[in-house]
């Protein structure tokens, strides 16, 4: 079973030089090469999050949309990974926007590739997560950007403060208050 392990971190190099290569050129066909090698995931996760093939289908197309900047911005060192985030945001986001509430299966024999990250996790997982994005959106700006990008998108101290402005100290300060808060605040809705 050695050899699936080493195709697997084949495929991530692979997705690492694509990456390097659209950056560098900005080449949608590039982009496009990458972002295909998933999109049958992509289009399962909001077919999950839907129940609606049509709606999937758009949302697939936004969603490679959304990859031509933020790729150019963010460092991604795992893309299957982060595109499962993205694709999770954008579907949260789109149900936020319309108003629907809708429970989500995640069903491991939905997807076809269980090595697909958080695909597996249980409802408990999905209600904590949903819990933690109401908490952090309950932060005050400075610490919500603060934690987002150095916890969720991995930055250190210095590309935090370069990337907002604020001072180091100032960025140290929110991370930390922000953490506190965020806990605070988990700990209190999930009692509930």
């Amino acid at each position: 079973m050695n050899f699936i392990k080493h195709t697997a971190d084949r495929q991530q190099v692979e997705d690492v030089e694509l990456i390097a290569k659209y950056k560098s050129t900005g080449n949608l066909e590039t982009l496009g090469m990458l972002y295909n090698r998933y999109m049958h995931l992509v289009f399962g996760v909001c077919i999950n999050y839907f129940k609606d093939e049509e709606l999937s289908k758009d949302a697939v197309m936004q969603i490679f949309e959304e990859l031509i900047p933020k790729l150019m911005v963010h460092e991604v060192q795992n893309f299957k990974s982060w595109l499962h985030v993205l694709t999770r945001n954008h579907c949260l986001m789109a149900l936020r926007k319309s108003g629907k509430q809708t429970i989500v299966s995640l069903d491991d024999t939905f997807v076809e590739n269980t090595e697909f990250v958080h695909l597996d996790i249980d409802n408990t997982k999905e209600t904590q997560l949903t819990l933690m994005e109401k908490c952090m959106e309950s932060l005050i700006e400075e610490q919500r950007k603060s934690v987002d990008l150095f916890y969720l998108q991995e930055k250190c101290y210095k590309e935090v403060a370069e990337i907002t402005g604020y001072d180091m100290l100032k960025v140290k300060s929110y991370i930390q208050n922000g953490k506190r808060n965020l806990k605070i605040c988990i700990e209190k809705n999930s009692s509930e």
